[in-house]
């Protein structure tokens, strides 16, 4: 029965979209004729596209929604059972959607606006590729130190030529005895305007001479002087950041990675990956024709920028009685000369030409019918030149890409647990890469002078991933800002035409091999040009091969986050469930109370920076707070790596107080807002790298007591557990010895605590709990002989 209705509710779907083709093309068009009398329509243009809030109805259309392939963003919220969403659509798709009865209630981001975040960060990104061509001069304005009852203390006030740039870094060094000390200065900015950077330090020996070295290669040496005035600012610890100022595409955040790499050796190396990406590149192409039964679709043989985008075509009208259909090639030109009848009238079809083109000129190029149609209309005579549609400048490689992993550590053997954060496997999130950048930056800048991140350096092994599709991020910033997808294209002929380009790759963060579409996981798509298109098949793309073989190759990574935008969540697994909402295997309750416990330690550093809270609605397993995401990377590491692996949505809603509105703030928000998401989620990465060195340092074994305890019951017991840190329980009911085969205690219900165990009859209880850092209760073995679990005997009257 559940197969009719569903066959049938796809029926009236294909009915509504051709109402809705129908409403797309001019009037009348469906009605023109070709040559074997079918209906034909003009050859649909490439729409552009916006972020559009809409309120739906009910689960079940937005459940068909999924289906259909609609573009949602990570903003999606019920209430009463009507839930709003932000989708990314076109003018065709949102229509269908309001005949289908979803309400449109507001236009988030438009394509003009996205082109003005473009040029502003086109505008900052000149600034600094002017300002870093040339080596910046540096100005001591004070070098002074003094002493008070706290201690002897350094303060330098330096100002860079090519300060304007967040990039630009500073490093003080000086001599104490015999050793030589160094920090990073801070940059200090006030209103939008660069005033210097700055140091307020103690210092265990007063130094005579302070050298100042910058990043550009600007270099100063000072003497110190006895600071007579007030003092500048109270002695507080220093800690630098704020090294973003413009959105960085592919290119400059593996330069930026690499210069960092350069400058500090010792903490940092660059981790190549072993697969490269398909390369930001694409087959020139044309579609020739108006109709779609009398056109073709020509595709260049070499990729364009080898060659493609060189190729012409021509459709040439002979002018004369009875001629033949020929096809020359003369270097990177294709004649296609058309038949005529005796009344000189072209008799050529698509089809007639596409098979002539195909046999003369395939060394160059390929040729269809547009979109599979049977190409029975006739040909007129037309020119173009076939072209891979890429604008992105010529310093932006066409070639595959090696896909980077920052890592940094004081000792990089392997010896020391693994933190992995990687952003940007959605390639219009344009914040993400920045957080990452600027955590690697704040862990190496202030090293050498605060505590805290000298710990933290010291006592991990730190990867991470400016971005995972790095082909993707370049055509987000230079061809269609909402790509989503990589640019892997695995579609067959009949959606292979330049009108569907933007709606070509695989969703990256559902092509994994665990919880996917294709084990029956709902969330992603197996329709090529979908939005969560999952691939071909499971683990097809060699981004996501990377991310297994990095896992692999590094095998004491503990923890991880992946980076995303921008609807303001904080979650974990399991990420995905089936038709029926059957969800991957829950945590167990030790592990949900990890998984919040850390938690709550991340969102407060998020916090500190603006006050920005990430809301408990938006707290918790995926598919309790969004919605299944079936083949995501979270997954994977946990359920297949054992990794404990967490999901940022970077971009909390901003409350208006004028409309008393949350208002979303999109995938590439205007930079200032931009710049606030990346410093405070640095800020809950720092905090993630405080939970791995905290769980590092746990030698503690946890403890447990069961409440009730042994004894004599008239009635059935149930049987619940006080816990001294989060840790999993074994147990078993039959008085054997409990190990790691035995029953786990698990939680009670969806956002719940733990279950209780319901004792009915006598039984002997035993049990023994672990530690997320391994550590067992009593120093128990589970493989052994000996007896100290935990037991507990009832008897039930």
């Amino acid at each position: 029965m559940k197969k009719k209705q569903a066959k049938k509710g796809f029926v009236a779907l294909l009915a509504v979209s051709s109402l809705t083709l129908a409403s797309f093309y001019p009037q009348g068009a469906m009605a023109k004729t070709g040559a074997n009398d079918q209906a034909v329509a003009p050859i649909a243009k490439e729409e552009t596209s916006s972020i559009v809030k809409l309120e739906i109805p009910n689960r079940k259309l937005f459940d068909k929604m999924q289906e259909m392939g609609i573009d949602l963003t990570h903003s999606v919220h019920e209430h009463d059972g009507v839930i709003e969403a932000d989708v990314v659509v076109t003018p065709s798709e949102l229509a269908t959607l309001q005949i289908l009865g979803v309400k449109k209630k507001e236009t988030i981001v438009t394509e003009s606006q996205w082109r003005g975040n473009v040029a502003e960060r086109n505008t900052s990104q000149a600034l600094e590729q002017e300002l870093a061509s040339e080596v910046d001069t540096l100005k001591v304005l004070r070098a002074n130190y003094f002493t008070n009852q706290s201690g002897d203390f350094l303060y330098l006030e330096v100002k860079s030529s090519a300060g304007e740039t967040a990039s630009t870094a500073l490093t003080a060094k000086w001599m104490e005895g015999e050793s030589e000390k160094s920090a990073t200065l801070s940059r200090k900015v006030d209103y939008g305007e660069y005033l210097y950077h700055t140091i307020l330090i103690e210092v265990d020996e007063i130094p005579r001479e302070v050298t100042i070295e910058s990043n550009l290669g600007g270099k100063a040496t000072h003497k110190l002087t006895e600071w007579l005035g007030d003092l500048p600012d109270e002695p507080n610890e220093h800690y630098v950041k704020d090294f973003v100022d413009h959105y960085m595409d592919p290119n400059e955040l593996y330069e930026r990675a690499e210069s960092l790499a350069e400058e500090f050796p010792e903490l940092i190396e660059i981790v190549e990956m072993p697969y490269k990406t398909d390369g930001y590149r694409r087959h020139a192409q044309a579609t020739i024709g108006e109709m779609t039964n009398n056109a073709i679709v020509l595709t260049s043989k070499a990729w364009g920028h080898k060659g493609g985008n060189d190729i012409s075509v021509q459709l040439v009208d002979p002018d004369k009685k009875n001629a033949n259909l020929k096809v020359t090639v003369k270097k990177n030109v294709i004649t296609v000369q058309l038949a005529t009848n005796r009344d000189k009238e072209i008799t050529t079809t698509a089809a007639q030409a596409v098979a002539a083109i195909n046999s003369q000129a395939k060394s160059l190029v390929s040729a269809t019918t547009y979109r599979g149609n049977d190409g029975a209309g006739v040909l007129s005579a037309a020119t173009a030149q076939l072209t891979d549609g890429l604008d992105a400048p010529e310093s932006v490689s066409r070639e595959p890409q090696t896909m980077k992993v920052i890592r940094i550590g004081k000792q990089k053997n392997g010896t020391k647990p693994g933190v992995l954060a990687y952003s940007q496997e959605h390639a219009r999130e344009w914040v993400t890469p920045l957080v990452t950048i600027e955590t690697a930056e704040r862990l190496v800048r202030n090293y050498a002078h605060d505590k805290p991140t000298r710990q933290l350096v010291n006592n991990l092994d730190i990867f991470l991933i400016p971005t995972m599709n790095p082909d993707g991020a370049n055509y987000s910033f230079y061809d269609y800002n909402m790509q989503r997808k990589n640019m892997k294209n695995h579609c067959g002929p009949t959606q292979s035409d330049p009108g569907y380009q933007n709606s070509w790759g695989v969703d990256l963060n559902r092509n994994y091999t665990v919880g996917s579409v294709f084990d029956g996981f709902i969330g992603a798509s197996t329709s090529c040009t979908s939005s969560t298109f999952a691939g071909p098949e499971e683990g097809s793309e060699v981004e996501m091969r990377n991310m297994a073989w990095l896992v692999d190759e590094y095998s004491n990574i503990k923890f991880a986050m992946n980076v995303h935008s921008y609807g303001g969540y904080f979650m974990w697994s399991p990420g995905s469930y089936d038709a029926e909402r059957n969800t991957l295997p829950r945590p167990t309750a030790g592990e949900e109370a990890f998984y919040w416990s850390a938690s709550s330690h991340i969102l407060n550093k998020i916090q500190d920076h603006r006050g920005t809270v990430i809301l408990p609605g938006r707290t918790g397993p995926i598919p309790d707070v969004l919605y299944s995401a079936a083949g995501n990377s979270a997954d994977y590491l946990w359920y297949e790596k054992g990794i404990y692996a967490w999901n940022f949505e970077v971009g909390a809603d901003l409350y208006n107080k004028s409309t008393k509105r949350w208002e979303a703030v999109g995938f590439q928000p205007e930079f200032d807002e931009g710049h606030e998401e990346a410093m405070e989620f640095s800020n809950g990465l720092i905090g993630l790298m405080e939970v791995a060195h905290n769980q590092a340092k746990d030698k503690a074994n946890p403890r447990t007591i069961a409440d009730p305890g042994s004894g004599t019951y008239k009635d059935k017991v149930d049987v619940s557990f006080i816990t001294s840190e989060p840790a999993t329980i074994y147990y078993t009911l039959d008085g054997s010895r409990p190990n790691f085969d035995s029953p786990k205690l698990m939680l009670s219900g969806l956002r719940e605590s733990a279950e209780s165990i319901e004792i009915t009859e006598t039984s002997t209880l035993n049990w023994f709990s672990v530690d997320i850092a391994g550590n067992i209760e009593n120093n128990y073995n589970p493989f052994g002989n000996g007896k100290k679990y935990n037991t507990a005997t009832f008897k039930i009257k």
